[in-house]
Parts: structure tokens; C-alpha cells; sequence
């Protein structure tokens, strides 16, 4: 069955950037469809981006401008490049196959096509 892994979280100051990767195992990226979410202490979890099989992406408006999704599905591998980092992008970050939706809870969804997420922490 499909394992994913985030990785690339950090604490960075205000207007820096970090790449976020998430590697899947046990299945194929090719034909998937990939999703970033977050969330913040006591917020939702909310999607942030995705990036369908077909190619169409999808960004928060929040981070319009700021982060992109990208993907090599040879590598099986994820990527949310994410700067001019704001502080209220803190929060866990989390990654998902072929789990499209405005939010999900519980964060993380007890499912093996959602991952166990990966810190972010801006500060000023």
C-alpha cells in the first residue's frame, strides 16, 4: 500500500522559503493526484495546493504568488516550494494522494495516502 513522507519543514524568519518534499512509496505518482494541506494550532485543515494527473493546479489564495507545486513522477516525489514566507504560513504541513478537498478532518486523516506532516515555523 502507498506510504508517503514529508520532509523540508523548518523554522525560517519572515520572507525566507523552504521546498517541502513528499516521497511516495508502495504506489505510483504517474495518474495521481497530489495534494499539500496544513494546519495551523486550532485551525482547520485546509488544502493549500494540489496538482491533478491532468495537470491542473490548484493554490489557497493566501498563497497565490508565494508557493508552487511541482512534481517528478519518476522520482515519486512531491515537491511545495514556499516563499516570502509569512507568519501565518506556520503550521504542519501535510501531503496526500488523490485526496482532493477543501479541508479534511481529522488532521491527519487516519489514512496511508496522507502523511504524518512536516513543521513549519516562520518567525519574525
Amino acid at each position: 500500500q502507498a506510504h508517503l513522507v514529508e520532509s523540508g519543514g523548518g523554522s525560517v524568519q519572515v520572507g525566507g522559503y523552504l521546498r517541502l518534499s513528499c516521497t511516495v512509496s508502495g504506489s505510483t505518482l504517474d495518474g495521481s493526484n497530489v495534494a499539500w494541506y496544513r494546519q495551523a494550532r486550532g485551525s482547520k485543515c485546509e488544502m493549500v495546493s494540489s496538482y491533478r494527473h491532468d495537470g491542473k493546479k490548484f493554490y489557497l489564495d493566501s498563497v497565490k504568488g508565494r508557493f508552487a507545486i511541482f512534481r517528478d513522477n519518476a522520482e515519486m516525489t512531491a515537491y511545495l516550494q514556499m516563499d516570502n514566507l509569512k507568519l501565518e504560513d506556520t503550521a504542519m504541513y501535510y501531503c496526500a494522494l488523490n485526496i482532493i478537498a477543501p479541508e479534511v478532518s481529522p488532521c491527519p486523516l487516519p489514512s496511508n495516502l496522507f502523511g504524518q506532516g512536516t513543521q513549519v515555523t516562520v518567525f519574525s
